[in-house]
């Protein structure tokens, strides 16, 4: 070709450009200049002449530079870019471009680094061509987004074969062709979305979800492959979407795989497969009509679709489907209001006539009639409007129209997202901003283009309006219930203080500002009109929790700290018991209401299908919690990730025993087996840490012994934790071996001091848990961190009755197992130790009756220190632990209740037995559900009267004055015991 090729831009992109105009000639005109000096910088001699020139390229270059700064910027940094084109035209060079990218896993000695630099590099390159061409109009929009949808292709695979091979040299796989390691792989990466159906747009995130095939060829280790597969899946995030110097490749997004908020990154195909049919709903039906497997095994990502259709395509014609999309819809309609469209602000994607209206009209249409029409399952949009048309399911002209304007909205949105690489689907508020995207889009002004975008938002209107002619009605029989507008509708109010509301005025108030998007979580219009169908339900429900207006306002509390909604309210709608749940919370539990706030994560557990049938054991916990912190090797890091856990599993706990899964006894082990795990794992990580810098000691080891609840496995949702540091070493080892030694008494005061600081400090993330060492020998005047010696001879020599006493709670719960077995072995022996018996009794009662005098109980409900109560039961079991009045069991006990259980009959008579045992249960019970729900002790007049409903239910009495008289006879009762077994506490 020749000089005319070079002038009207033939020769890179095939055909003339097409004639852009800049919004701004004298902005255009600097721009050039700063691309022009680039050029010739670096050596790019033909494109710098060309800038240089006056032709219909340099123009269209010109308006180009102008127009978008992120495009301007590219060709300062790169003008090599350009200049290549003069060597291979656009398309080709895309072409060398993908193939650089799939080829970058297998380069001799390529490291993570080094990936990530080149796939940053090319996949810029590639971005900026696949734009101009665009501009140019050399490819229309079709083919950029199949560009833009195979260059994430290309990255993805590319980065999976790295990982997959890295793998394989690690010795973690056994890749059955290394040359094509994806092959048999069993890690399934599916795009979803416009990925899935090859129409990516210019700045989008990438939706994946990822499997895992355990019993694929490469995986030696079945049992391993799950947390495998999550590591390398979050290498893949990493290596996509860090922003390094050199820029990003793709944000990627997973949270479209089966209840993200409870499932590992990488998920097993069957436990995939088992979900989906199971619990699936519509909308992950209409999502998966897009999903294509885009790199792994991609073998095994078409076995996973396939088993899957019977879910996707129902085999009937399934008209329940268009009643899901229809809040979606209505709530897009409220975007700008039923008038005239203001294209300033619009979205156009989610707007009235916008992008998801069409997709929505497609996909609608193939969820009813694709089991049945196998023809109608195919991932784009517009081929499928066409075949809609041609099995007769809309008209010729209904197909035209959407299509046209399926691009042309489309184009409007590469456009928004080329001006400066961002994910933005809203029309620019600025007059001069606006004309940057008309004239990128080719017409002349602001004005022309309004005029098109609004004529085509009317038209997908309205065929959109055909497809849905009826809706739901937003009330549930419950009376008039309308939250548009500004002024109150009388019939809602009067709605409302039916329902049981009292400020009716200020509650339409509240629920109007969700409607306005004020929260992130109700800021998309689809969160919006999900909570709109839900607002009937809720509101009835916390017209039953008798203070309705407390409730209402505690949701919206928690709706304002929420980070999205979508997903939540979707369940909520699905799943009446988890509205109830919620609902209950609200209106029961004040503090657990107040922790969802501060920390809307902790709620995704809800969504954990298993949650109300699994026991929260300590397998249980120790399984999630290794899969929590797997990957996780930064100190900080590993702290935050305990803190996290700990919050979502205390939780939990405390659900299971608020809809009565698990009672108080369980649900104190529970909370105990979590802080002896999320502890222990503190305790590895700060010796860990503490290491670096002051080495280890010749033989050290250390071990925590918990005291008080925490030993006796009667933790409650809020309980600080009672612990004592033990440590030994070798007899000759003097000094640690690090950078900074370290005598062992200093080493371990000092660990300690740090395991204070890691389990105690507050972070972003919250406390871990307050710790207390008073225990200790010498108490608060003793060192910190205790020789396992100094122990033993403390506690033979020197400990007091009240520290024997604290002592038959002790329980060895982290650290060195071999110290945890020796520091078990001397507990065991003190306890043991002959006692005058009627020495302890003595002391016991003189000690109830100290405490008795410096803390009186507040009232009836202050169950540890009413006289009768907690304290009284706990003296009784550990005196008859310290005289040897405990019948043999098969493992030492240290919880109250089942020393109780196992009370001797010499000591107690059978009968005494049983009430302690039923009055400790009682007890534990008020006790456990007090601290889950209130921040405070449980005050009558102020507690919520659904708190007051939780504790009637769980002690089977019907109003609370009977059972403040059943707490007030059982305390008498423990009192009466107690002076029998252990000796009067009032002074005669």
């Amino acid at each position: 070709m020749g000089r005319d090729a070079v002038a009207d831009g033939s020769l890179w992109f095939g055909a003339p450009v097409k004639a852009l105009t800049p919004a701004d000639a004298e902005q255009a005109a600097d721009a050039l200049e700063m691309v022009l000096e680039a050029a010739r910088d670096n050596e790019c001699q033909r494109f710098g002449d060309l800038l240089a020139g006056e032709t219909a390229l340099t123009d269209f270059l010109t308006a180009v530079f102008g127009l978008s700064p992120f495009l301007r910027d590219f060709a300062r940094r790169n003008p090599q870019a350009l200049e290549a084109l003069f060597d291979t035209p656009l398309a080709a060079r895309l072409d060398v471009l993908f193939d650089t990218i799939e080829q970058s896993a297998f380069e001799e000695g390529q490291s993570e680094s080094g990936l990530m630099k080149a796939l940053r590099d090319l996949k810029a390159e590639a971005h900026f061509l696949i734009a101009v061409g665009r501009l140019a109009d050399a490819a229309d929009t079709a083919l950029t987004t199949e560009r833009l949808s195979l260059l994430a292709d290309k990255c993805i695979r590319a980065s999976v074969d790295f990982l997959l091979l890295d793998a394989d040299r690690a010795g973690k796989l056994k890749l059955p062709d290394r040359a094509n390691p994806s092959s048999g792989s069993g890690w399934i990466v599916l795009g979803m979305g416009k990925l899935g159906a090859n129409e990516l747009n210019f700045s989008s995130d990438i939706d994946l979800i990822v499997l895992v095939d355990p019993h694929a060829p490469a995986i030696p280790e079945p049992y391993e492959a799950v947390d495998l597969f999550v590591r390398l899946t979050r290498r893949l995030v990493r290596i996509l979407q860090d922003r390094t110097e050199h820029g990003y490749v793709f944000r990627t997004d997973l949270r479209l795989r089966p209840d993200p908020g409870s499932t590992p990154l990488a998920i097993p195909v069957g436990a995939a497969l088992h979900y989906y049919e199971s619990r699936g709903q519509n909308w992950e039906r209409a999502a998966m009509i897009k999903a294509r497997p885009i790199a792994g095994d991609l073998v095994g990502g078409e076995s996973f679709l396939k088993e899957l259709q019977p879910y996707v395509w129902r085999k009937y014609l399934d008209y329940a489907a268009i009643a899901d999309v229809h809040s979606i819809k209505r709530q897009i309609h409220a975007h700008k209001g039923h008038g005239e469209v203001a294209v300033k602000g619009h979205n156009v994607k989610l707007g009235r006539g916008g992008i998801r209206e069409i997709e929505f009209f497609v996909q609608t249409q193939q969820l009813i009639a694709g089991g049945r029409f196998p023809e109608l399952r195919g991932r784009r949009t517009v081929t499928m409007l066409a075949e809609l048309a041609r099995c007769g399911w809309i008209d010729d002209e209904a197909r035209d129209a959407l299509t046209h304007q399926y691009w042309f909205l489309r184009d409007v949105e590469h456009a928004l997202q080329m001006v400066a690489d961002e994910q933005t689907h809203t029309l620019p508020e600025d007059d001069d901003e606006l004309e940057r995207i008309a004239h990128m889009l080719g017409f002349d002004s602001a004005g022309s283009f309004a005029e098109t975008f609004r004529e085509s938002l009317r038209l997908v209107e309205q065929h959109y309006a055909d497809l849905f002619e009826t809706a739901p009605q937003l009330s549930r029989g419950v009376g008039n219930l309308v939250f548009t507008g500004d002024v109150d509708d009388p019939g809602t109010l009067e709605t409302l203080s039916e329902l049981g509301f009292e400020r009716p005025s200020d509650m339409c108030r509240v629920i109007r500002g969700w409607h306005y998007g004020r929260y992130r979580a109700t800021q998309s219009a689809e969160a919006r009109e999900r909570l709109t169908e839900l607002t009937p339900a809720l509101l009835e429900a916390f017209g039953g929790t008798r203070r309705a207006d407390e409730a209402l306002l505690r949701f919206d509390t928690f709706l304002a700290g929420l980070p999205a909604g979508i997903q939540l309210f979707s369940l909520l709608q699905s799943n009446p018991a988890l509205l109830n749940m919620l609902v209950s919370i609200m209106g029961a539990a004040p503090r657990l209401a107040a922790i969802i706030t501060r920390r809307p994560h902790v709620f995704d557990g809800l969504l954990d299908p298993a949650l109300l049938s699994e026991l929260p054991d300590r397998a249980y916990l120790a399984e999630r919690l290794d899969t929590f912190l797997a990957g996780a090797r930064i100190f900080e890091e590993i702290l935050d990730r305990l803190r996290i856990f700990a919050a979502e599993q205390k939780f939990l706990i405390g659900i299971r025993l608020l809809t009565g899964v698990i009672d108080a006894s369980r649900a104190g082990k529970a909370f105990s087996d979590l802080a002896d795990l999320t502890v222990g794992s503190a305790l590895d990580a700060v010796i860990d840490n503490f290491a670096e810098r002051h080495g280890r000691i010749t033989g050290g080891r250390a071990a925590i012994l918990g005291m008080g609840k925490l030993g006796s496995r009667e933790l409650t949702a809020g309980s600080d934790i009672d612990l004592i540091l033990l440590y030994d070493h070798d007899a000759d080892a003097d000094y640690s071996d690090g950078k900074k030694e370290l005598a062992p008494s200093e080493y371990y005061a000092r660990l300690t001091q740090r395991l204070i600081a890691a389990v105690s400090a507050p972070t972003a993330e919250g406390v871990l848990y307050e710790l207390d060492l008073r225990l200790r020998p010498s108490g608060n005047k003793g060192p910190v961190a205790t020789n396992i010696e100094a122990f033993a001879r403390y506690q033979r020599n020197e400990a007091w009755t009240w520290e024997h006493m604290a002592l038959t709670r002790a329980r060895a719960v982290a650290g060195d197992p071999s110290l945890m077995e020796r520091v078990e072995g001397e507990v065991g022996e003190i306890l043991s130790l002959p006692r005058d018996a009627a020495k302890i009794r003595g002391e016991a009662a003189e000690m109830r009756r100290l405490l008795e005098e410096e803390k009186p109980a507040r009232d009836i409900w202050d169950l540890k220190l009413v006289p009768g109560g907690l304290i009284d039961l706990e003296f009784i079991a550990q005196v008859a632990a310290l005289t040897g009045n405990i019948e043999e069991q098969g493992e030492e006990a240290t919880a109250t209740g089942e020393v109780l259980s196992a009370l001797s009959e010499g000591f107690c008579p059978p009968q005494v037995r049983q009430e302690l045992v039923d009055a400790h249960a009682l007890y534990m019970t008020l006790t456990q559900t007090t601290r889950l729900c209130l921040e405070g002790g449980f005050d009558p007049d102020e507690a919520p009267p659904g708190f007051a409903d939780l504790l009637l239910r769980q002690t089977d009495l019907p109003e609370l004055p009977v059972l403040a008289a059943h707490v007030e006879e059982t305390a008498g009762r423990v009192r009466r015991h107690f002076e029998a077994l252990i000796g009067p506490v009032e002074q005669d």
